[in-house]
């Protein structure tokens, strides 16, 4: 039996659909433990990457953070597979590219409806915005593109 291929996966930026749609390959899973290990994926909890055959990567890139771990993706991955429309265009979190990062921050923690403590939080913790969200092509380069909000589990399996 030849060695397993090595995969690792991440969601930046967006509502984590094209990892669900994994789950939609049905009783293939079964099949696919038998071709893949995973490496730092949501999947397995690892949280540091290694030598990678293929990496695949959802949502868009909106902050410092989403750029370190795309950056270490290239870095570690032979294959880098952008999966979805926020990957692909930036998608649904691009949405704030209309406006400027100040407004958004003012309308989410200031002056927004419900708002009871108002301020924009100054912490460490919380990585830094852009000022634009990106798609990952624009970051770093990237191999292919799975289209698709999210692709199917039809695609992701092919």
């Amino acid at each position: 039996m030849s060695a397993k291929i090595k995969v690792a996966t991440t969601s930046l930026a967006g509502c984590f659909g094209c990892h669900m749609s994994l789950l939609d390959i049905d009783e293939r899973i079964l099949a696919l433990v038998e071709l893949v290990e995973f490496d730092r994926s949501p999947l397995t909890d690892i949280k540091q990457i290694g030598a990678c055959d293929l990496g695949l990567i959802e949502g868009g890139v909106a902050n410092a953070e989403n750029v370190e771990v795309l950056r270490d993706f290239r870095r570690h991955c032979q294959i880098l597979v952008a999966v979805g429309a926020c990957a692909i265009s930036g998608g649904v979190p691009a949405m704030r590219n209309s406006f400027a990062l100040a407004d958004c921050l003012a309308e989410s923690y200031v002056s927004g409806i419900g708002i009871h403590n108002p301020g924009v939080p100054h912490d460490p913790e919380i990585p830094l915005l852009l000022n634009q969200v990106h798609p990952l092509h624009e970051v770093v380069k990237i191999d292919y593109f799975l289209p698709g909000c999210p692709p199917s589990g039809d695609a992701i399996w092919t």
